[in-house]
C-alpha cells in the first residue's frame, strides 16, 4: 500500500492512453454522437417519449444548447492548457474543495457505470435470458479486459459502426412513422413540465449533459497536446474543434429527438405512465426491422452496453488520476485504481437494485444532480486568467456559462423540493 501511494505522487509518467489513443485520429464528433446511443440515454428517451409523448423534447433542445456551449469550454480548456478538467482542477483549486470536487465527479462515473453495465446485462437477459445479475459479472469481465488490453481497439470501430447505425435507424424511421409533427414542432420548443415528470426531466439532462464525459473530453483533447504548439495552431484548434462540436451535438440531438418521437408515436398511452421494460423498446424498430427488430435492439443495446461502460471507466480512471494530477495512463496504478473504483462498486449497486428500468432512468438523474458542482468548476477554470492567459473565457461567454449552471441548479432544487 505503501508502494501505492508512492507511485500516485510521481510526476514522470508518460502519457499512455490505451484505448483512448484512437481518439487522437478520430474526430471527437463521431464519438460523442455514439455517445447518445448509450443505454442510460434510451432509457431516458423511451421514458421521457412514452409518458409523456412529444412534451419533453425541449428539454432535448436545451440540454444540447448546454452542451455544446460546455463541451467546446471543456475543450478550450484542454488545447490551451494541456491540462483536462480533472488535472487543472487540482493545480489550481485548494486541496479540500478539489477532493470534494472530484469524489462526486467520480461518483457520477460510478453512476454512469453503473446504467452501461446494466444495459448491457439487461441485453445478455433479452437475447440469452441470463438473468440480470449474473449478466453484469459477465459484462464487467469482459469491460475490465479492454480496459487493462489492447483488445478494445481491435473492435471499436466495428461497435461504433453498429450502434451507430441503430441510432440512424431511428432517424429514418421518423420519416416513416406516423409522427404528430405539429405538436412535435411545439414540444421542441415549448418548456413545460407535467406533473410528476421532473425526474425524467432530470434524467434526460444528466443523459445528454454527463459530467464524466466534460472530463473525459478534456483529457482526449489535451492528450494531443496542441498547447505545445505556436499560437497559430492553438487558435486553429479552438476553431475547428468548436465546428467539429457543434456538428457532432446536432447530429445528438437529432438521434435524441427521433428517440422520443418513436416513443411518442408507438408507445404513449396518455395517462402519465412511462413504459418500465426495455423489452418493449424494441418494438419501436418494427416498421423498419420487422420481426427481427428486438433482436437486433438488444444486439444493439449489448455493444452499446459494453462500448459506453469502458468509457465510463476511463473516465473514472482520468478523474481518479487527476486528483493525484497525473494523466490517463492505463499502465500506471492510479489509472487502474480508478477504472476499478468506478466499476467495482457500479457492478455492487446493480445488486442491490430491484427494477432495472427504474435504475437507468434514476442512475441519469443522479448526474444532473451532480451536474452544477462540474459546471461552476468548469467555469471557475476557464474564467481564470491564471489558468487559461489571454484565452480566458469572454464577458458574453461567462455570462452565458453562468445561466447554464443556474438553469441546472434552479432544476435540482426543484427536484429536491418536489421529493423526486
Amino acid at each position: 500500500m505503501k508502494n501505492l501511494f508512492q507511485d500516485l505522487k510521481r510526476k514522470d509518467h508518460k502519457r499512455y492512453l490505451g484505448g483512448l489513443d484512437v481518439f487522437k485520429y478520430i474526430g471527437p464528433g463521431l464519438l460523442v454522437t455514439v455517445g447518445f446511443i448509450d443505454p442510460g440515454n434510451w432509457a431516458s428517451n423511451i421514458a421521457a417519449g412514452s409518458g409523456y409523448g412529444y412534451t419533453l423534447l425541449w428539454m432535448v433542445t436545451l440540454s444540447t444548447i448546454m452542451l455544446i456551449i460546455l463541451q467546446h469550454n471543456a475543450a478550450h480548456l484542454g488545447i490551451v492548457t494541456g491540462k483536462c478538467l480533472s488535472e487543472a482542477t487540482s493545480l489550481y483549486i485548494n486541496k479540500g474543495l478539489k477532493n470534494i470536487i472530484l469524489l462526486t465527479a467520480v461518483a457520477a462515473s460510478i453512476a454512469t457505470a453503473m446504467a452501461e453495465l446494466l444495459g448491457g446485462a439487461m441485453a445478455l437477459e433479452m437475447l440469452f435470458h441470463i438473468p440480470v445479475k449474473i449478466g453484469t459479472f459477465i459484462i464487467l469481465g469482459i469491460v475490465l479486459i479492454c480496459q487493462f488490453t489492447n483488445a478494445y481497439s481491435r473492435i471499436e470501430k466495428l461497435i461504433i459502426l453498429f450502434v451507430s447505425l441503430i441510432g440512424f435507424s431511428f432517424l429514418f424511421e421518423i420519416c416513416i412513422a406516423d409522427i404528430e409533427w405539429k405538436q412535435a414542432l411545439i414540444g421542441w420548443v415549448k418548456p413545460e413540465i407535467p406533473k410528476g415528470s421532473l425526474p425524467v426531466v432530470m434524467s434526460v439532462l444528466g443523459a445528454v449533459v454527463m459530467p464524466h464525459n466534460l472530463f473525459l473530453h478534456s483529457e482526449i483533447i489535451q492528450s494531443r497536446e496542441w498547447n505545445l504548439k505556436d499560437e497559430n495552431v492553438i487558435e486553429q484548434q479552438l476553431k475547428y474543434e468548436f465546428k467539429d462540436t457543434l456538428f457532432s451535438m446536432i447530429i445528438g440531438w437529432a438521434i435524441n429527438s427521433a428517440m422520443i418521437l418513436m416513443a411518442a408515436a408507438i408507445l404513449y398511452q396518455g395517462n402519465g405512465h412511462s413504459i418500465d421494460d426495455i423489452h418493449l423498446a424494441g418494438s419501436m424498430l418494427t416498421p423498419l426491422l420487422g420481426n427481427a427488430a428486438s433482436i437486433i435492439f438488444a444486439l444493439a443495446l449489448l455493444l452499446a452496453g459494453i462500448s459506453s461502460s469502458i468509457t465510463a471507466g476511463m473516465a473514472g480512471g482520468t478523474i481518479f488520476s487527476g486528483i493525484f494530477d497525473h494523466p490517463y495512463d492505463i499502465h500506471h496504478k492510479d489509472t487502474k485504481l480508478g477504472v476499478l473504483i468506478t466499476m467495482i462498486p457500479a457492478t455492487l449497486i446493480i445488486l442491490l437494485i430491484k427494477a432495472p428500468f427504474d435504475g437507468l432512468i434514476y442512475s441519469q438523474m443522479f448526474l444532473a444532480v451532480q451536474l452544477p458542482i462540474t459546471i461552476f468548476t468548469q467555469i471557475y477554470l476557464t474564467s481564470s486568467k491564471k489558468v487559461m492567459g489571454k484565452y480566458v473565457n469572454s464577458k458574453r461567454l461567462k455570462i452565458l456559462l453562468f445561466m447554464i449552471a443556474l438553469i441546472v441548479t434552479f432544476l435540482n432544487i426543484c427536484l429536491f423540493v418536489t421529493g423526486f
